[in-house]
């Protein structure tokens, strides 16, 4: 059991997602950054959906009522376990009445902590991802527990990796989406060449942009969308929708970002900068 003393800003439990259901208007959900939560579940040596803990800018403080093993990955986000500094990418034994907690957000913007075995969340639809109103809650909070199975011996294959960071990327890698012939040279070259930031309108539903580019007067019937989308307002606005984003728009989708490319914008937060990379 893991008793939360302190949620942080936004955390929440996800694992790869439901899957089905979008013609239902149901989200994908799942962890925003796939990369950091498959590859802490292979150090762990669990299945490759197992549940974790996604962080958001500012991490819990999480108590230990049982033995088991964790590792972190993500935002650099300064944890430490009972007051002594831990590394991501790192399998650690802790014991009952250990104390995790996160310090300054260093880099990045979202962390991910798993524990031996995932874990244990109502399922919905398949799925222990949260997301409200079909998950009672839309993360977790004070005082709540959370289950996971107890691990008192473990011995990993590997016990800690050597990971090259992508939090320091600051190009997407997009392909063609259904509506990107709509576009203009103008439009293609504004897209192409200039720098992107970030706006404060970000979080996990969609993440939108600052700067605009030439808008468009065209009118689509309403299509589906998935996560990585990214969509043209008639303003110019680009708009690019996250593993919470709705399953259909009505604004052209004129890219989608690569699987790569969701994880990397996962890992940005408002002013970040960035470019776009057709592959």
């Amino acid at each position: 059991m893991l008793k939360v003393l302190k949620p942080g800003f936004f955390t929440t439990v996800q694992d790869c997602g439901r899957f089905g259901y979008r013609d239902k208007g149901v989200p994908v959900s799942g962890a925003m950054d796939m990369i950091s939560a498959s590859r802490l579940n292979a150090l762990l040596e669990n299945k490759a959906c197992a549940s974790v803990l996604e962080i958001t800018m500012t991490g819990p403080t999480l108590l230990f009522e049982n033995d088991t093993y964790i590792a972190l990955a993500g935002a650099l986000l300064s944890p430490t376990l009972n007051n002594e500094p831990i590394d991501n990418y790192k399998v650690y034994k802790v014991v009952k009445g250990d104390i995790l907690s996160y310090g300054r957000l260093e880099k990045g913007f979202r962390s991910y902590l798993a524990v031996k075995d995932g874990f244990k969340a109502p399922s919905i639809l398949g799925s222990m991802s949260q997301y409200y109103p079909l998950t009672d809650t839309k993360c977790i909070s004070e005082f709540q527990e959370i289950n996971f199975e107890e691990c008192i011996s473990f011995e990993p294959k590997i016990s800690e990796l050597k990971m090259d960071t992508y939090l320091d990327f600051n190009y997407l890698e997009v392909f063609k989406a259904p509506e990107y012939d709509l576009l203009n040279d103008g439009q293609l070259t504004a897209i192409f060449s200039k720098e992107f930031s970030i706006s404060k309108e970000n979080n996990r539903m969609a993440y939108q942009l600052n700067e605009t580019i030439e808008g468009h007067s065209t009118t689509i019937l309403t299509s589906a969308t998935q996560p990585g989308t990214i969509q043209l307002t008639p303003a110019g606005k680009l708009i690019i929708l996250m593993k919470d984003g709705q399953t259909t728009g009505g604004y052209p989708r004129i890219l989608q970002l690569s699987e790569e490319a969701i994880c990397v914008l996962a890992q940005k937060k408002s002013t970040d900068k960035l470019i776009f990379k057709m592959v």
